[in-house]
């Protein structure tokens, strides 16, 4: 049982390192947002999936590790969900790439 905790453990740890750099290298608050709400509710499951596997944890510390974990479950996508939302309506414009060459022969236009 140790050794699938400690398994979890790992690799909850790990979607939190790439949770952590995804927030340093995505563009926008948009990309930002979508690639940490994943990665960071899929490490916190795995990390708690660990926690419940551990032979020191008493029924009792399960419980409230289960009330803590069923809240995190509701709360991160909530919170993620406010703040995109928080941000669209202050008006943070999505990061894009434009193809100017495209654009231009669409519009029939030339290079200006």
């Amino acid at each position: 049982m140790t050794v699938v905790a400690n398994v979890l453990i790992g690799a909850g740890l790990f979607f939190l390192v790439v949770s952590t750099i995804a927030l340093l290298i995505m563009p926008d608050v948009y990309t930002r947002a979508h690639a940490v709400a994943k990665s960071e509710t899929l490490a916190l499951l795995l990390l708690f999936g660990g926690l419940f596997f551990r032979p020191e944890l008493t029924l009792d510390a399960s419980g409230r590790l289960a009330l803590v974990l069923i809240f995190s479950l509701i709360a991160n996508p909530t919170a993620i969900h406010a703040l995109l939302r928080a941000a669209s309506r202050s008006g943070a414009l999505p990061w894009t790439v434009i193809d100017q060459r495209a654009a231009d022969e669409e519009l029939g236009g030339g290079p200006s």
